[in-house]
């Protein structure tokens, strides 16, 4: 079992036992993708791939080894003291440890020295969730040992201070709350940041790894950057006031949800195509979602709706809701609107 392995590389590595051992989940990104830093509600599903972290107090520093980086020949070890404590940059694993220290001392919180050995199932870059599982794992282990017993929403908060505000990568809340509460989840991502646990589906999600690797930290800026260029461009045309009042020149400044595709329509026709494709995706992705969300929930759809958002002919819709399984069949095709470049392929597969 992974708690017996991560006991034992600690106690290998630090000649003592463990005073406790927590874990997180990884998450499947499930709908409205690459929206949580605009400010949109996003639904997560925690996975059954997991980051775990053993932990004891230390008497002077803090000590952190990698079991994963230990396997790779990487250097994989961290150990730095309270007083000057600073990022080392340069993508170094020890950072993220650093970070939530620092966002644990922002808040007043006392945090004592403590040896830590991480082991994590859920692969890096691959689209997991991976830095918030680890990040979540910590911040747990640390609210334990320093007798802090902090909730879960305290705790995806830190997870997300750490990694967005202090290292400044340019996530959104998404992998930190989905790690900090698994199951499948609605995550508001605009204050006071509520999380809704959706009930479950009839079937599995299965991942297909594509191969391909990338960071939140590089994908993520490109993607606000073709957006914002969208926006200036808008911003420069003769539109409506009803329309400018609800924009902004950043990505996160817009009001998202109260913008209808066919009164920006016409607008977005005359930007580029990348920065038009990505405003496209935000107004449909949100409204798909927003379907699905009703499916899930059992509450009354209009078939006008279903053609529309989904593009379906009436003949279409008649023929999926007819199945047996036709909830999934549906949240499927709002799947499809979703896809977006990604390093795994997720498909819902009912019995």
């Amino acid at each position: 079992m992974a708690v017996d392995i991560v006991t034992r590389e600690f106690r290998e590595f630090f000649n003592e036992e463990p005073t406790l051992v927590t874990s997180a989940p990884g998450r499947l990104d499930f709908l409205n993708t690459h929206q949580d830093y605009k400010g949109l509600p996003v639904v997560a599903v925690g996975i059954n791939l997991r980051t775990y972290v053993a932990i004891s107090r230390s008497e002077n520093e803090f000590v952190v080894a990698s079991g994963n980086l230990r396997d790779d020949n990487a250097k994989y070890v961290d150990k730095f003291p309270l007083s000057g404590l600073r990022l080392v940059g340069g993508k170094w694993f020890g950072d993220y440890i650093r970070a939530l220290v620092m966002a644990f001392m922002r808040h007043g919180y006392a945090v004592s020295p403590f040896k830590a050995w991480i082991r994590s199932n859920v692969p890096i870059a691959s689209g997991l969730g991976s830095s918030g599982t680890l990040l979540v794992a910590m911040a747990s282990a640390i609210s334990v040992i320093n007798g802090l017993n902090l909730d879960r929403k305290t705790i995806a908060e830190l997870a997300y201070e750490a990694e967005h505000d202090i290292m400044g990568i340019p996530c959104g809340r998404l992998d930190q709350y989905a790690a900090a509460f698994g199951d499948i989840v609605v995550i508001e991502t605009k204050p006071p940041y509520n999380v809704e646990v959706l009930p479950r589906l009839n079937g599995v999600f299965l991942v297909v790894d594509t191969g391909i690797r990338h960071s939140t930290a590089d994908i993520h800026p490109k993607r606000q950057q073709e957006i914002d260029e969208g926006l200036s461009k808008l911003l420069n045309m003769n539109i409506p006031e009803s329309l400018r009042s609800k924009l902004g020149i950043h990505y996160w400044e817009v009001h998202w949800d109260e913008i209808r595709e066919d009164e920006i329509g016409r607008f977005i026709e005359g930007l580029d195509d990348t920065s038009r494709r990505r405003i496209l995706y935000t107004l449909r992705a949100n409204e798909s979602t927003k379907l699905a969300l009703r499916i899930i929930k059992g509450k009354s759809i209009d078939i006008r709706d279903l053609t529309r958002i989904l593009n379906l002919s009436r003949a279409e819709v008649d023929s999926l809701i007819s199945r047996y399984d036709w909830k999934e069949a549906l949240i499927g095709r709002v799947m499809t609107i979703n896809i977006s470049c990604s390093v795994s392929i997720m498909m819902l597969v009912c019995p």
